[in-house]
């Protein structure tokens, strides 16, 4: 089984650079295909519309570095190394938003904001090691809303910890954007926390279409639907 890619970020082409975007299209439009056949009977948070910024953020992050993903982690899996035909397995045995992999210091949490926590304990052993590695912890939006993020983001912040907490802002939480959730309030966060913007081209769970996964499920039932 093969990689994605197997140049270092610093050494690829824009050529190649933009063919690696591609192949990140490609292998998460492979996996859709899939659940909207019913063949994957579990939920699944599909990437897309965030390729070019996430490409550039891991430009930053080394070998040996920690990253930590949420329930949306097909493409941070794939950047850090990870193999899609391993990546495929694991979404179809039903843990999308699962990923683990030990070779690659990667973890992923379905608990809003249960990352962070551990993210900053890892990144406080690595101090004390005097490691030179960091960690890198992406979070949504709705992870803001969250007295976890908060503590976290403290205490990285107060002990200079090599942990960056990555925002990525779609604007929404499940589907609420951020205007339904406070208003126009914006908190403006220390520098252990970074953030881009994109528009998500899925919604929350799944894809716009309703699937019958009755023949998967052993249920006489439609289940699923555009949204959650």
């Amino acid at each position: 089984m093969e990689k994605l890619f197997s140049k270092k970020f610093e050494e690829m082409s824009k050529e190649e650079i933009s063919d690696l975007k591609q192949k990140l299209i490609e292998f998460e439009s492979s996996i859709i295909k899939l659940w909207e056949n019913a063949e994957i009977p579990y939920p699944c948070h599909f990437s897309g519309g965030n390729e070019e910024q996430l490409i550039e953020i891991f430009k930053e992050i080394k070998p040996g570095d920690w990253i930590f993903s949420t329930h949306r982690g097909h493409y941070h899996y794939l950047l850090a190394g990870g193999n899609p035909e391993k990546l495929k397995e694991i979404i179809l045995r039903g843990d999308s938003m699962h990923i683990f992999d030990k070779n690659l210091n990667f973890f992923t949490s379905a608990i809003v904001a249960g990352i962070c926590a551990i993210a900053t304990g890892v990144a406080l052993a690595l101090k004390k090691k005097g490691s030179n590695n960091k960690v890198w912890c992406f979070i949504g939006d709705g992870v803001e809303d969250e007295g976890h993020f908060y503590e976290a983001v403290r205490y990285v912040d107060g002990w200079n910890l090599p942990c960056i907490f990555i925002i990525e802002d779609n604007n929404r939480s499940v589907e609420t954007p951020k205007s339904e959730r406070y208003g126009t309030s914006e908190i403006s966060w220390p520098r252990c926390v970074r953030r881009y913007h994109y528009k998500a081209i899925y919604p929350h769970v799944g894809t716009t279409k309703w699937i019958d996964f009755s023949k998967s499920t052993g249920s006489n039932e439609k289940i699923g639907g555009p949204s959650f």
